[in-house]
């Protein structure tokens, strides 16, 4: 989670409503401005538990949205206490200016010596890019991505409809060069920079991509679009019929800006008495208001979550007005993230749903974005969120009603709608 405060002295560069984008992880002024129990300035925020783990884990869903391995799970919680101040890891970086050096490499060492588990500096083209990812539009070419335990860059998942999917390129394709230029051994941030290309990200400039499949190997070159992302997917579930409740799988992937406004929608074009699968599954998180409005589609105001910024209490609310009628299932795995396990912990807690699947990944901390000189931004870690119960989440998850294995995807789903009819919505 990562916050921007109202008028920012040291990010004169992002104004005042400036937060950064995911899950890779946005735009500006969308933000939830939560009410606060003590005073102070108000402040906007965003979930970048892309960014962070992407960081973290070797792991950036590249261009449409990333997905991060959930083997993180039960690492112990690091507190923000002790942990390195923004005016530090400036100051590094103005140093090493001054002395002629990289001022973001010294930054990045300043917050990799601090222990800052989900701290991390990230140039400005690269911030762009998150950005973007949050808005849910982007150029590129339509290609997610990872980085195995080998350094080697893989393609993760190709968009429908976009020049990487044309061309034929597949998941699991290993990116190899892009434009000529080795991407093994890079972080996956740098990969996907290559990949959109020029900071303007121009739509029809070209891209050469060095791919490997299998022992082939082979060039291929493509043309940047502008692309958009939908991560809202509604369908019925089969194996209802016309004359008892059924019920309705909404898929969502990631929270970028208009996913509370689509499940909201959703939620209310579903008949009386039908029972919502809500399929958390592989959501890296994304912006925290949007999670928020979702969290409002489903209950009648009260608790969403609670967080600290340097121990600042403050609470998010729901608005009231939610379906509170239909029964409810929410599926989850070691890929829930960030603002999908802070929407997770909120219906649990609240008793509005009953959570199937495996522990979820453990992403709660907050993060404050700063500029360097340099024009990188910094973003270390400030605090923690809570559920309603109080249940910290960072280095924890959240641990579903009913467990299901981490790897039997189908049956998972196949438990959630038994649990599902048992609560009255469908057969």
């Amino acid at each position: 989670m990562t916050f921007a405060y109202g008028a920012v002295p040291d990010n004169p560069r992002y104004g005042a409503c400036w937060c950064p984008t995911l899950t890779g992880m946005s735009g500006p002024c969308l933000f939830v401005q939560p009410r606060r129990i003590r005073r102070g300035a108000a402040l906007t925020l965003v979930f970048v538990s892309v960014l962070a783990t992407g960081a973290a884990v070797g792991s950036w869903g590249a261009e449409p949205g990333p997905r991060q391995d959930p083997q993180p799970v039960g690492m112990p919680a690091r507190g923000y206490v002790g942990a390195v101040e923004s005016d530090q890891v400036k100051a590094a970086a103005a140093a090493a200016q001054e002395d002629g050096k990289s001022g973001s490499k010294a930054a990045r060492e300043v917050v990799s010596r601090s222990g800052d588990r989900w701290g991390a500096v990230y140039s400005a083209r690269e911030y762009e890019g998150f950005r973007q990812k949050l808005d849910g539009a982007y150029v590129g070419v339509g290609i997610s991505a990872h980085r195995d335990a080998h350094g080697r860059i893989a393609v993760e998942r190709v968009e429908p409809g976009s020049p990487a999917q044309k061309a034929g390129i597949r998941a699991d394709d290993r990116l190899r060069t892009v434009d000529g230029k080795n991407v093994t051994g890079r972080p996956v941030t740098e990969a996907v920079a290559l990949l959109r290309g020029p900071a303007d990200g121009s739509p029809g400039t070209r891209v050469e991509l060095g791919l490997r499949r299998g022992g082939q190997k082979w060039t291929q070159e493509l043309r940047r679009a502008r692309l958009t992302t939908d991560p809202v997917t509604v369908d019925r579930l089969s194996g209802y019929d016309d004359h008892r409740p059924g019920a309705v799988r909404i898929k969502v992937d990631s929270f970028t800006k208009g996913t509370g406004e689509r499940i909201r929608r959703a939620v209310r074009s579903i008949p009386r008495g039908d029972g919502i699968l809500l399929d958390l599954r592989g959501n890296s998180g994304g912006l925290v208001s949007e999670a928020v409005t979702a969290a409002s589609s489903l209950l009648d105001g009260g608790l969403v979550a609670t967080y600290d910024v340097r121990g600042d209490q403050r609470v998010l609310d729901a608005r009231p007005g939610g379906d509170t009628d239909s029964p409810l299932v929410v599926l989850v795995d070691g890929g829930t993230m960030s603002a999908a396990e802070l929407l997770t912990g909120a219906l649990q807690d609240r008793g509005r749903a009953v959570v199937v699947g495996s522990r979820t990944f453990g992403k709660g901390s907050v993060q404050m974005p700063s500029e360097l000189p340099d024009g990188s931004v910094a973003e270390l870690t400030v605090g923690h969120y809570r559920t309603p119960a109080g249940r910290n989440v960072d280095g924890e998850g959240i641990a579903p009603d009913l467990r299901v294995k981490a790897d039997d995807g189908p049956s998972a789903e196949a438990r959630a709608r038994t649990v599902l009819s048992g609560l009255g919505g469908g057969s």
